[in-house]
């Protein structure tokens, strides 16, 4: 590929992803893709849209490889999972009485389960990007910083939840939350305290894993944003096959 016409790629892509804070700037646009700028071939649409495309397939696979290894959730303080907030108090006299390191385990226990079941998502994420039409990847150029998560969150969320579900029980079964869980509920059952609401274990978790994955997410779309020419020339390696 010449030099001019690579340069051409990279201003197209950047100013994709620069401009999608504040609205495209058609002027600039139309003149990359009629190739009036520096291009000596029009550049399509399509193969902008081809870019956006593999940019969001990069930040979804980066989100879930993030959380789905180990303490991806644990060792991360914006992710890490604790117990259930009416169970916070309990927990805090629990310790007091010497049972930190039932706590505690039953916390890591619950981390690891959403880490083992996060990988669920990468499929889903790669149907939502394949789905996705050219006007949906515009939309999210002109959307806000959080476009592109919402969008996956508006047509994905569903779905992980009934993927979740079941992993997360699997999970919690093969990492012991079960009876971790029902050694913490019999010591506070014996303490003489105002006994907490019943929490469904299972939905809070699932809930918990999605919130975190989707905080991932949101962090990985704001590196595209922000570093958007390191991007772009490995998204053009990728879909085009050429080198400068």
């Amino acid at each position: 590929m010449s030099r001019t016409r690579c340069a051409a790629f990279l201003a197209a892509l950047a100013v994709a992803m620069t401009t999608a804070c504040s609205g495209i700037d058609p002027t600039i646009l139309n003149d990359i893709l009629n190739g009036t700028a520096t291009s000596q071939a029009p550049l399509d649409e399509a193969t902008v849209g081809r870019g956006l495309k593999e940019a969001l397939v990069v930040g979804t696979e980066r989100a879930v490889q993030r959380v789905s290894q180990r303490d991806g959730f644990l060792a991360d303080a914006l992710l890490r999972i604790a117990l259930p907030e009416d169970y916070q108090k309990i927990a805090d006299k629990l310790r007091q009485f010497g049972f930190s390191r039932q706590i505690d385990e039953l916390e890591v226990a619950m981390n690891r389960a959403a880490e083992q079941a996060s990988g669920e998502a990468v499929s889903v994420f790669g149907n939502a990007v394949r789905s996705m039409s050219f006007a949906d990847a515009f939309g999210i150029l002109r959307g806000g910083d959080r476009a592109a998560t919402n969008y996956f969150q508006d047509r994905t969320q569903g779905e992980l939840r009934q993927r979740f579900q079941p992993v997360i029980r699997e999970k919690m079964q093969a990492v012991g939350l079960y009876r971790k869980y029902d050694q913490f509920a019999k010591a506070y059952q014996a303490l003489p305290f105002e006994k907490p609401p019943v929490v469904d274990l299972d939905a809070y978790l699932t809930q918990r894993t999605l919130d975190g994955l989707f905080t991932a997410l949101a962090d990985e779309e704001a590196k595209i944003r922000r570093d958007p020419i390191a991007r772009t020339t490995e998204l053009l390696r990728k879909v085009f096959g050429r080198r400068r």
